[in-house]
């Protein structure tokens, strides 16, 4: 059997393939009033048709814990009943197709307020539904960005109490996987890099300090899940500062304390804290960092980045480069990439009886 449609089990679940979408940001929602974070039926569309297309586990967008958490005023969240009952359509039809349904849990932090990327992407104002972000210290994202008010201890711990809230409205709306997005320079991220990160409290300084807010949230986070449930959490593995940032081997030192406290898998990307930055992008460019993770640490890994041949994934996964491979674009060009890989590998995945005559 090909590696990457061998099934997967984290704890109690068991995922039918290795082949997993990434959480992308469709910027579809209604940006104010009571359908203000709540999917709707681009969201179900959406992500139904990559179920249907035979991918074993399926993240949604970065789902925000609060309003201010959003990274655009158009984005989902799950900070009320209204949006649990909407996000329970999508459940239960990707559970009718075989596919796992999984949610991020995200605060924006200072890279909240922002208008969709087809609008231009830049602050979103008053004027736009936009609202005063918030950050670990007043440091902007890049020039041009509204300047993050700092947060206090209080409301930090306010912060920790909604990802909790989050994590519980998550399963109530039927999702069997919650991921906790520390990546991409939000608000975890923020706290875990000395770039954005200025602290003198608790909360700086220290790799201990800087991780202090990341942990809370996972022990908060799993204190909440069903202990027969995985929790993921999803890392920028670097800033690509040659000094000052995050690094590479930070992430492996935070993987291991992820683990400790109940971690199930990291999601591990990079990059997303600082602006402006050289990113060497090619095929595969962010798997030698979950290959690190894995070799060094017990805590098991997903890959991504630029993976878009079915080849390519088999050999990640073939190779012990990692458990298994998140696909972005690639499943927005393609959403039944997994059942055409599958054929192509000697694998198999769900088809709907609606599509044999496709086989």
């Amino acid at each position: 059997m090909s590696a990457l449609f061998e099934p997967y089990t984290l704890r109690s679940l068991t995922i039918p393939n290795r082949v997993w979408m990434a959480p992308m940001c469709q910027y579809s929602a209604d940006e104010t009033g009571p359908g203000a974070g709540v999917p709707n039926d681009w969201h179900f569309a959406h992500l139904a048709a990559r179920a249907t297309g035979g991918t074993g586990l399926i993240l949604t967008e970065a789902t925000a814990v609060s309003p201010e958490g959003r990274i655009s005023p158009a984005d989902l969240g799950i900070w009320n009943d209204t949006q649990v009952a909407a996000f329970r359509r999508i459940t239960r039809f990707l559970a009718s197709q075989g596919t796992v349904a999984g949610i991020q849990l995200a605060h924006a932090g200072r890279k909240a307020s922002t208008k969709a990327p087809w609008q231009g992407g830049g602050p979103a104002g008053p004027e736009a539904n936009g609202w005063e972000p918030l950050g670990p210290s007043p440091v902007p994202y890049a020039e041009g960005n509204l300047l993050p008010a700092e947060l206090t201890v209080d409301q930090i711990q306010e912060i920790v109490g909604q990802f909790a809230a989050a994590a519980r409205r998550a399963r109530e709306a039927g999702f069997e996987v919650v991921e906790v997005h520390g990546a991409h320079g939000y608000l975890i991220g923020q706290f875990l890099s000395p770039h954005s990160n200025r602290r003198t409290d608790s909360y700086g300084g220290s790799f201990e300090n800087r991780a202090r807010f990341a942990l809370d949230v996972v022990d908060a986070v799993r204190a909440q899940w069903p202990e027969d449930l995985p929790v993921f959490f999803r890392v920028s593995a670097t800033d690509w500062l040659d000094e000052g940032g995050w690094s590479v081997d930070d992430t492996v030192r935070l993987a291991d304390e992820l683990l400790a406290h109940g971690v199930d898998l990291l999601d591990v990307s990079s990059g997303g804290n600082a602006a402006g930055v050289r990113i060497p992008v090619g095929p595969g460019y962010q798997v030698p960092f979950a290959a690190r993770v894995r070799a060094e640490t017990r805590l098991p890994v997903a890959a991504v980045g630029l993976i878009t041949d079915p080849e390519q994934a088999e050999k990640i996964v073939a190779n012990g480069e990692a458990d298994a491979v998140l696909l972005g674009r690639e499943l927005l060009r393609d959403p039944s990439w997994a059942r055409r890989a599958a054929a192509g590998l000697g694998g198999t995945t769900h088809t709907p009886p609606q599509y044999l005559r496709a086989l």
